[in-house]
């Protein structure tokens, strides 16, 4: 996990910056696999225990492909695939 920011309505946001390149074998987006987001869960999981009451989260994903740069907002959630 890159970054944890609030969004103006106050929620917690967890963010995976990937990067590559070139868009082979599928691009930065294709490199957020099910491990890599089984490993960000558990570590906003570990995060989220300093709080009494947790806020509503979001998982985001920051790609960029070359110099095309995308924010995909609500690219996963806490549920396991």
């Amino acid at each position: 996990m890159d970054l944890i920011v609030r969004d103006r309505d106050g929620t917690l946001v967890f963010v995976e910056v990937r990067r590559r390149r070139h868009a082979r074998h599928g691009g930065a987006a294709a490199s957020v696999t099910a491990t890599k987001q089984r490993r960000v869960r558990y570590a906003a999981r570990h995060y989220l225990q300093s709080f009494a009451s947790p806020p509503l989260c979001r998982f985001d994903v920051v790609v960029i492909d070359g110099h095309d740069l995308k924010w995909l907002r609500a690219a996963f959630n806490d549920e396991p695939q």
